[in-house]
C-alpha cells in the first residue's frame, strides 16, 4: 500500500498544461510528480496521435529532466522499464473507458486504480531486476508476472 496521498486533478486544463509543459520542457520540476507523469501519459496517448509513446517517451522525459537540471544516469532520472509499464497500464485503462469521458476524469480514475499505484511495476518485477541498470537503460521483460496481466 502506498503511503502517499493521491493528488487528483480538478480540470482538463491542468492535465493539458502538464503535458504541454513536459513537451516544451517548461513544467516546473517540483510539479513533475507521479500524478503528473500519468496525466501527461494519458494526454499523450489519448490526444497526441503524432507521438508514439513507446518510442518517444525516452527522449521526451530525458530531455525534460535535463532541461530542469536533472540527470539521466545509471541511478537517477529516466527509467525505461518503469515508463513502458505505465504506458501499458495507461493504454489498458483507456481501452476500458469511453473516449467521451473528460480528460481529468480519465486521469483521476487511473490514479485511483491499481494501474495508477506508485508500486505498479513491482507486481511484475522483483526489486533487484526493476532497479537494475539494464532495466533503467532499456526495457527488460518481467520476472514475476506477464505484462499482459496489467
Amino acid at each position: 500500500m502506498s503511503e502517499f496521498e493521491v493528488r487528483l486533478f480538478k480540470d482538463d486544463a491542468t492535465v493539458v498544461a502538464i503535458g504541454e509543459g513536459l513537451l516544451a520542457r517548461t513544467l516546473p520540476r517540483e510539479e513533475w510528480t507521479h500524478e503528473a507523469h500519468l496525466a501527461a501519459c494519458i494526454w499523450i496517448v489519448r490526444d497526441r496521435p503524432d507521438i508514439a509513446p513507446e518510442r518517444d517517451m525516452a527522449a521526451i522525459i530525458s530531455g525534460y529532466n535535463e532541461a530542469v537540471g536533472g540527470v539521466n544516469d545509471d541511478s537517477q532520472g529516466y527509467h525505461e522499464t518503469i515508463t513502458q509499464v505505465y504506458i501499458a497500464g495507461v493504454k489498458a485503462h483507456l481501452s476500458e473507458i469511453s473516449d467521451e469521458i473528460p480528460l481529468r476524469e480519465a486521469v483521476n480514475n487511473l490514479l485511483l486504480s491499481r494501474r495508477g499505484r506508485r508500486d505498479l511495476a513491482l507486481n511484475f518485477y522483483s526489486k533487484d531486476l526493476l532497479f537494475s541498470v539494464p532495466a533503467r537503460r532499456g526495457f527488460v521483460e518481467p520476472d514475476r508476472a506477464s505484462l499482459s496481466e496489467i
